[in-house]
């Protein structure tokens, strides 16, 4: 499903905090319709990098260019705007309320009406939110989460508020969506899950992914390409294949047992 047309290109980012240098001159390309993933050890800058796409952390210097437009020059939500959602590794819901108010409130985007007809509830802010209702339960649908739509949140156990966390990324209908961890903490069965998920919104959608995650199988079953930091720097970059044999990889986190 890849194309050779450029995303977004990351172009010499590097990042610190105070003496610490997180982040070292990383370049890369994210090609669209492709699930790029980023590996690497804990602490190799993975989610700061991440938090440098959304401009949640500011890089020291570098750019970052969704088709062209340098993003670390804009506000997040503008970001959020031009079509760019997320997850977290740690989930960041609205917890005490429901799936489906959470899923309404990653519509707000997308909503034209004005505050009085909005108040008021007529006229073009009632067509409004039947069109966002809707889009909304058909994300319930897919994934599968119909049981729990008028659940709290915050009383859900971390496998669903994962699940509920994709739900309201795609309830922004992007297209560049960024994954940090999406099985973290989750059980052998809640990871097959999401696995589909993540497969069926890039195959349906065509969707271009970029996927942070430890599951190395899963990270080589998926991804149409791999790119490795280590300590703030890029390492290697190429298809799984590539990954899977390269010995610098091997040597600072795939280990042996990376190249069966």
């Amino acid at each position: 499903m890849t194309t050779d047309r450029i995303q977004l290109r990351v172009d010499n980012i590097s990042l610190s905090f105070g003496g610490i240098q997180a982040l070292s001159d990383i370049s890369f390309d994210v090609r669209k319709g492709e699930i790029l993933a980023i590996i690497g050890p804990n602490g190799a800058g993975k989610t700061s990098l991440l938090n440098c796409f959304n401009n949640f952390y500011h890089p020291d210097h570098g750019q970052i260019l969704l088709d062209g437009r340098d993003l670390t020059r804009l506000p997040p939500y503008r970001i959020a705007q031009l079509g760019i959602a997320r997850t977290f590794q740690h989930t960041a819901l609205y917890t005490g309320l429901s799936t489906l108010d959470n899923l309404m409130a990653a519509r707000h985007i997308h909503m034209k009406a004005g505050m009085l007809a909005s108040i008021l509830y007529w006229g073009r802010a009632h067509q409004e939110d039947i069109a966002h209702r809707r889009v909304v339960e058909e994300i319930i649908d897919f994934l599968e989460i119909e049981h729990i739509r008028k659940s709290v949140v915050g009383a859900l156990p971390h496998g669903l508020r994962k699940r509920v966390e994709l739900g309201r990324a795609l309830a922004m209908e992007p297209r560049l969506l960024f994954l940090d961890e999406p099985m973290t903490g989750m059980n052998q069965e809640e990871k097959e899950d999401m696995a589909r998920f993540i497969l069926d919104v890039y195959e349906r959608q065509g969707m271009t992914i970029l996927l942070i995650e430890h599951d190395m199988g899963l990270v080589m079953d998926i991804a149409d390409r791999i790119v490795v930091l280590n300590f703030g720097q890029k390492i290697a970059e190429g298809t799984p294949e590539e990954i899977r044999n390269n010995q610098a990889v091997i040597d600072a986190y795939l280990g042996k047992a990376g190249v069966k």
